[in-house]
């Protein structure tokens, strides 16, 4: 049962925050090796680093940067260097290439195991951490499900408070996506067309942030057929409302939404993979079942708890320049690098590489 609103009062409520933080944190610290950390420029890794940085030991972080982004606003490298030097760590940023993406191409696609349009940066940067002889590392996954990170926590209430009054009208989106599908896909994302038919619900509008491709567009990047059953196999609708059904509170079924399928699906299998690739253990402090149990309440109060009450826990606190730098979103060039590839290889082989860019595009535009 969930805790009355008015439960915690917001001091309350960020002390027992600071308290599950450190607690989850020094657990994930216990070894019999050096515990190094994934530092990205994100208040997510930042405040483990912060958080780690008070234990006994000297903390090894490690940063991966592009050479075509470097420079750009999506160049983490500086900002993590500056949060690096503020807690005392042992620093080291990786650069990574397209020729380095190419020579590793075929080892990604055989640890990976199974299709999956992410992963990259983690493989990489597990890859670095494990060249400096890191045994195991920390990693900020499972705070942006956690404390509502994603623009989903926007972006899917709104969604179904436009448009769940049109699902009156049956059979409206089904028609309107029908009709719209074929010419909209040459000026904007797919998606748009399905708005109507899938936008009402959250299993539907989730559906529409997270799924690459819709349900129409599967017969063209793969068999028809087998598109076909596969969607009467699965019924992700169904599954997807199976999610969420007592869950009353509209944040709480987005956090719900992302922790089972998104997080649990693919960011945790590709931590998985990346790790075992490299003989590395990734540690995920932010996804531990005690801090869950400890922070779940606090996220039913009127004072739910955000990343900045994470971070504001952080002693010394984060630098202002870190704090106040508007979000830039974590991008990997993957797609770059494979239209190049298909520019400059051509011929055998090409089909795939362009699928490939096909849906890394998709996820990196229409996906997050």
């Amino acid at each position: 049962m969930l805790p009355e609103r008015n439960q915690f009062d917001k001091a309350a409520v960020q002390d027992e925050l600071g308290r599950a933080l450190v607690d989850s944190t020094r657990h994930h610290l216990v070894a019999d090796v050096p515990v190094g950390i994934f530092l990205s420029s994100g208040l997510d890794s930042s405040a483990l680093t912060g958080l780690a940085s008070r234990e006994p030991g000297r903390l090894h972080s490690i940063t991966l940067g592009f050479q075509e982004l470097r420079g750009s606003g999506h160049d983490e490298t500086a900002y993590a260097a500056r949060i690096a030097a503020h807690y005392g760590t042992v620093h080291q940023t990786q650069w990574i290439t397209r020729e380095d993406f190419y020579r590793d191409y075929q080892r990604i696609l055989e640890v990976m195991d199974q299709p999956t349009v992410d992963g990259t940066n983690m493989y990489f940067v597990a890859k670095a951490a494990a060249a400096t002889g890191m045994k195991t590392a920390l990693s900020g996954l499972g705070g942006d499900e956690l404390f509502g990170g994603y623009p989903s926590f926007r972006d899917l209430p709104r969604m179904v408070q436009t448009f769940s009054p049109l699902a009156a009208f049956s059979g409206l989106g089904h028609v309107f996506r029908m009709v719209t599908a074929p010419w909209l896909k040459h000026f904007t994302s797919p998606k748009y067309a399905g708005l109507l038919e899938y936008g009402g619900s959250y299993a539907g509008a989730y559906l529409l942030r997270r799924g690459l491709f819709m349900p129409w567009e599967l017969p063209e990047v793969m068999d028809p057929d087998l598109a076909r059953a596969g969607w009467r196999e699965l019924q992700p609708l169904v599954h997807l409302n199976e999610t969420i059904p007592l869950i009353p509170d509209d944040f709480l079924k987005v956090a719900a939404l992302e922790m089972v399928w998104y997080m649990w699906n693919q960011l945790l299998r590709v931590a998985d993979w990346t790790g075992m690739a490299h003989s590395l253990e990734i540690r995920v402090p932010l996804v531990d079942i005690e801090l869950l149990r400890q922070v779940a309440p606090l996220l039913a109060t009127r004072h739910r708890p955000t990343k900045l009450d994470m971070v504001n826990r952080l002693e010394p606190p984060l630098p202002a320049e870190v704090l106040q730098r508007p979000k830039s979103g974590f991008l990997v060039p993957v797609n770059r690098w494979l239209a190049s590839t298909v520019s400059s290889e051509g011929g055998k082989g090409d089909h795939d590489w362009r699928l490939w860019a096909k849906v890394v595009y998709r996820h990196q535009t229409t996906a997050r």
